[in-house]
């Protein structure tokens, strides 16, 4: 402490001070001044061990205050806290029976409404009823009366004819009769004629159920689903690498000649044509089937396969078409119309097979004629014709069933084969039995579970929308829809298309797709233009 340092250090130096002035005196400090000396010395260190205990007392006491006004804060403030829990607590219990007793409330209320309804329904109804029942004692009175007047003029009449019958002759009495007679007659004839209408209405309907109910008994068909791609064996993996070529060259000549989609992926010996034209994926198959048989795969080698393959399915097109007439029984149709039936074989609709649909419809035309009476050649024919324009739809325009029409009459078919083609559809109104019975076979054969898809054919449409777009524009000479119409592939004619002009055709293409389509994801436009130089050495 500073007052006791000071006081300490003063008495040092007193004592240093007489010290040093008695050596040189050389005498010695007497006994009394150094009791003086240690009587002030132990006051002034009483006195300041007094001041030090006051103030550690002090500040013990400061301390101990601030310690019990701390802890009475502190407690101050968990009484504080505990009273807003303790408040809240009160406050929600109180809310939520408030709420309680506010939804009880409600159900009461809700429920003394439901009550009320309910009897305003039960009063509507007995007054409905009561108003129905009320209507119906009017009605019955209205007849009674009606009844009552009638018997009345009945009386009347009867009253009446009895006072003429009185002064009449025995002729004239019988003209009387026979002419009261006549209108009771005809009256009933009216009647019996009417039931007589519907009895055979009944009945021909009837009749009409049970021989389609026949036909379709003896004309039970299988059919087989569609699909849009064919899996092709080959010996072993190692054959893969030489079908896709150096750089992808093989399979892309593959790809441009057949207008398919090659799919070479992990599945163990094979690979897999996809495209949805059938006759460009039988030529595909055929072609590929012919290479891994050959072994020697190059571009020269599969276009001279591709050749062969094309002449090979236009032979099975024509035995298809022969197949179709051996099997109906019909001989002596055009050979045209036979190569034109032919191609049905790789044409569907909505999923089904269009060939194996026409020889239904004849074989269910051929028995419901038969059992109608009529002549069921004429019937199997007009069936087995009746869709021949889907096999040049994508080539002429018009419906399907106008295009078969004019092919029929321009080699020579009959006017009412003629009509049940084009009628078969409503393009014109059917008159004849023939159309009609076409039409039936064609709904039979259509409707059966199972015979068509909506969703391939949509597929197959859009697919042909596309290819129909990319067509359209000039100096095209080829386009293939391939990758499941996400690609269209372009190809054109090198002295009509210059290579500034393939960037701007497969812009406008893209375009065109673009605003008159609606697909899923995008379309990507390739744009082929390839000029070759062949010379033969002789």
């Amino acid at each position: 402490m500073p007052g006791f340092s000071g006081i300490f250090y003063a008495y040092v130096l007193l004592n240093v001070t007489l010290y040093r002035k008695l050596k040189r005196k050389g005498e010695r400090m007497p006994e009394f001044i150094w009791l003086i000396i240690g009587a002030v010395v132990g006051i002034a260190l009483g006195f300041v061990g007094a001041r030090f205990l006051a103030s550690s007392s002090a500040k013990r006491a400061a301390q101990e205050a601030e310690t019990v006004v701390a802890d009475a804060k502190r407690q101050a403030e968990t009484l504080r806290r505990e009273a807003i829990i303790e408040a809240k607590d009160e406050a929600l219990r109180l809310k939520q029976e408030a709420q309680a007793e506010s939804k009880e409330r409600l159900r009461e209320v809700r429920s003394a409404e439901n009550r009320l309804s309910q009897r305003e329904e039960s009063l509507d109804r007995r007054v409905e009823s009561l108003d129905a029942r009320e209507h119906q004692i009017s009605s019955m009175q209205g007849q009674l009366e009606r009844r009552e007047r009638d018997l009345e003029d009945a009386a009347q009449e009867v009253s009446y004819r009895l006072e003429r019958a009185a002064g009449m002759t025995p002729d004239e009495a019988k003209a009387e009769l026979l002419d009261t007679l006549k209108d009771e007659v005809t009256h009933e004839s009216a009647a019996i004629i009417r039931d007589a209408e519907a009895r055979a209405k009944a009945e021909a309907d009837k009749k009409a159920r049970s021989i389609l109910s026949l036909a379709i008994q003896r004309v039970a068909a299988d059919h087989s689903a569609e699909t849009t791609v064919s899996a092709i064996h080959i010996p072993s993996d190692d054959l893969k690498g030489r079908i896709i070529g150096r750089e992808g060259r093989n399979i892309r000549s593959f790809e441009q000649l057949t207008g398919t989609n090659l799919i070479i992926d992990d599945t163990p010996e094979c690979v897999t044509i996809s495209c949805f034209d059938p006759v460009r994926r039988e030529i595909g198959r055929v072609t590929m089937e012919n290479l891994v048989a050959d072994g020697r795969i190059h571009p020269a080698r599969i276009e001279e396969m591709f050749g062969k393959a094309e002449t090979f399915v236009n032979q099975r097109v024509q035995e298809a078409g022969e197949q179709a007439t051996f099997d109906t029984g019909i001989h002596d149709l055009h050979p045209e119309l036979v190569r034109t039936l032919g191609r049905l074989r790789y044409r569907t609709s909505y999923g089904q097979n269009v060939l194996n649909h026409s020889l239904e419809v004849a074989y269910l035309s051929g028995v419901m004629a038969a059992e109608l009476g009529l002549d069921p050649i004429p019937a199997k024919r007009a069936g087995l014709l009746h869709d021949l324009g889907k096999a040049v739809d994508h080539e002429v325009e018009g419906s399907h069933a106008v295009i078969g029409a004019d092919l029929a009459r321009r080699f020579g078919e009959r006017a009412e084969i003629v009509h049940a083609i084009e009628a078969h559809h409503n393009d014109v109104e059917p008159s004849s039995v023939l159309a009609v019975l076409v039409q039936a076979a064609d709904a039979v054969s259509a409707a059966r579970p199972g015979a068509r898809k909506e969703t391939l054919d949509a597929y197959v449409k859009r697919l042909e929308k596309l290819e129909e777009i990319a067509s359209s524009y000039k100096g095209v000479e080829r386009t293939y829809a391939i990758q499941a119409g996400r690609e269209v592939r372009v190809m054109v004619e090198p002295e009509t298309v210059d290579e500034a002009a393939t960037t701007v055709l497969a812009h406008d293409i893209a375009q065109r797709i673009e605003n008159e389509m609606q697909y899923p994801g995008q379309v990507k436009v390739v744009v082929i233009r390839e000029s070759r130089a062949v010379g033969v050495a002789k």
